[in-house]
């Protein structure tokens, strides 16, 4: 088992469906990457070498904001709506629905949190 870009492969996988499930990578980015290196699609994880393996990370890490540093530009983002208390980040602290979803019936999650 390999971990490429902090997400973890399978081995039996196909590359095409493995470079989607990194965070910040999506079906248009993987093609590219694979384009770029000329890496097909349909070989299986355990069957790339460590060097294309590296060069798979590598051009990740130029081109493209990917798992901790995505997820921490968002927990920034967020920081930054409560800092300044906007309406998005009170709701944020809170738990609640932030895009004017209804409370009074749905979001249990919230509704769990009141009842304790």
């Amino acid at each position: 088992m390999s971990y490429i870009s902090g997400a973890r492969s399978v081995p039996d996988e196909q590359v095409r469906i493995a470079s989607k499930k990194m965070d910040g990578i999506g079906p248009k980015k993987a093609i590219q990457v694979r384009y770029r290196l000329g890496i097909s699609g349909n070989i299986k994880m355990n069957e790339l070498t460590k060097y294309q393996i590296d060069q798979i990370e590598q051009m990740i890490g130029q081109d493209h904001v990917v798992h901790w540093e995505l997820k921490r530009g968002e927990r920034a983002d967020i920081e930054r709506l409560i800092s300044i208390s906007r309406y998005r980040g009170i709701r944020h602290q809170d738990g609640s629905p932030l895009r004017g979803q209804r409370t009074h019936t749905n979001a249990r999650t919230f509704r769990k949190q009141i009842r304790k």
